[in-house]
C-alpha cells in the first residue's frame, strides 16, 4: 500500500480534469494562433477557460496570463514590476518560496536595488507593524509576501497587507501557489497588483499556471517571441493544460467548502494522534493552528534523535510518501531556508505532512502510527 501525503508538493490529477483535457490531445489539436477553423475552435477554449477563472477571482479576463506554472509567473511578475517601475527598494521575508527568494536575489544585485526583509514573530508570521514600517521608509517598493508558506503552512493576512501596501504606493505581488484553488480570493477586496498559480497544487496538470496582472498595473513581458497571451508570452500556448487548468480550479470552487472542513478533519485527527502517540512532539511555525495555517500542511517538529536523517527514507520504505520542506529542493545538501531562519541551529527534526481530497482517516493513523515506529528503531 502506498500513501501519499506530499500534496504541498504535487497533487494527482483529478479524473474530471482529464475528461476535459482528453479532447484537446486527440481532436482539438488546432494551433490558437491559426486563423483557420481548427485555430479558431482551440482560441475560443482557451478564452472561455480565461473567462472561467477571472469569474472565480472576480477580475477582468484580460487580467488573466497563462504560464507554465507559479515558477514562471513569479520571475514573470517580480522582473517586470522592477523594469517597469524603476524599484529601488524591495521588501520581501526571508521564508519566501525559492521561485521568489533567488529571483529578488539576482534582481537587487543586477539592478543594484536595496532588499529589505521584513520582521517575523516567533511563529513565523509576517510583523505587519514592521512592514508598514519598513514602507513608511521606503514609499514605492516592490514588495513580495507570500500568502501561505509551503513548508510550514503559515497564512498571511492578504488584506491587511494589501491595505498597507496601497496606502504606501507599493507595488504588491504575492505567491499564491499554496492557496489559489484552496481559498476563495476576491480580487476586488485585496489590493494586490500580482499573484501566481499553478495548476497542479490543486488537482490540475503540471506544466499550467497563471498570473494575475491588475490591469492599471501593467508590467514589461518576461518572454518574448510572439503575440500570445495578449502580447505577455510568446509561445505557442500549452491548451490542454490551460483547459484542465480551469477545469480543476472551477471543481475546487464548487467543492471547496466541503473538501476544506473534510481535510481539516484529517489535519485536526493527526496533530491529536501525534500528540497522543509521540512524547515531546512539536509543530513547526504555527502548523498546528487551524486558524492561521493552511489547512492542507502540517509541519512536524520532532525531538533531535540520530533517526532523523532517516525520516524521509524509512517512512518511503513502509509505504508513506512525506517531505522534509520544499519538494523544489528535494535531493539538495542544503536543509530548509524556512525552518533555518526560524530556528538557526536547530537539530531537530522535521516532516512535512499534506493532504488531499483523496486521503483518508486510515492513512492517517497509519502514518502516525508508522512514524512512531520510525523514531523508535
Amino acid at each position: 500500500m502506498r500513501i501519499y501525503l506530499d500534496n504541498a508538493a504535487t497533487t494527482p490529477l483529478d479524473p474530471e480534469v482529464f475528461e476535459a483535457m482528453k479532447p484537446f490531445m486527440l481532436e482539438d489539436f488546432g494551433n490558437p494562433s491559426s486563423t483557420h477553423a481548427h485555430g479558431r475552435t482551440v482560441r475560443a477554449a482557451i478564452e472561455s477557460a480565461r473567462k472561467k477563472i477571472a469569474e472565480l477571482l472576480h477580475c477582468t479576463p484580460g487580467e488573466i496570463i497563462f504560464t507554465s506554472g507559479g515558477t514562471e509567473a513569479d520571475n514573470t511578475i517580480l522582473t517586470g514590476a522592477v523594469i517597469s517601475y524603476n524599484v529601488q527598494n524591495i521588501i520581501t521575508s526571508p521564508i519566501e518560496h525559492h521561485a521568489v527568494e533567488e529571483t529578488l536575489s539576482s534582481l537587487s544585485k543586477k539592478k543594484h536595488i536595496h532588499l529589505h526583509m521584513v520582521d517575523l514573530d516567533e511563529h513565523g508570521h509576517i510583523d505587519l507593524t514592521h512592514l508598514d514600517l519598513l514602507l513608511s521608509k521606503h514609499p514605492n517598493s516592490l514588495v513580495s509576501l507570500m500568502h501561505a508558506n509551503n513548508e510550514i503552512g503559515n497564512l498571511l493576512n492578504l488584506e491587511a497587507a494589501g491595505d498597507l501596501c496601497n496606502e504606501h504606493k507599493a507595488y504588491f505581488h504575492s505567491d499564491t501557489v499554496q492557496t489559489i484553488g484552496h481559498y476563495h480570493h476576491d480580487l476586488r477586496k485585496i489590493k494586490v497588483q500580482g499573484l501566481a498559480a499553478a495548476a497542479h497544487k490543486f488537482h490540475g496538470p503540471k506544466g499550467a499556471g497563471f498570473m494575475f496582472i491588475r490591469k492599471d498595473k501593467k508590467i514589461q513581458p518576461f518572454i518574448h517571441g510572439g503575440p500570445q497571451e495578449r502580447n505577455m508570452r510568446g509561445g505557442t500556448e500549452n491548451v490542454y493544460g490551460i483547459i484542465g487548468l480551469a477545469k480543476a480550479l472551477e471543481i475546487a470552487y464548487r467543492d471547496m467548502d466541503g473538501h476544506q472542513k473534510y481535510i481539516t478533519g484529517l489535519k485536526s485527527r493527526m496533530i491529536d494522534k501525534l500528540k497522543a502517540t509521540i512524547p515531546h512532539v512539536e509543530f513547526h511555525g504555527d502548523s498546528a493552528n487551524l486558524d492561521r495555517s493552511l489547512y492542507t500542511v502540517l509541519n512536524v517538529c520532532l525531538p533531535e534523535s540520530d533517526q532523523n536523517s532517516m525520516l524521509l527514507f524509512n517512512l518511503d520504505l513502509h509505504g508513506i510518501s512525506a517531505s522534509g520542506g520544499s519538494a523544489c529542493s528535494s535531493g539538495a545538501t542544503a536543509g530548509s531556508h524556512v525552518l533555518g531562519a526560524l530556528h538557526p541551529g536547530s537539530k531537530k527534526g522535521a516532516v512535512r505532512f499534506s493532504f488531499s481530497k483523496y486521503n483518508t482517516v486510515e492513512e492517517i493513523d497509519f502514518a502516525v502510527e508508522k512514524l512512531a515506529e520510525c523514531l523508535k528503531a
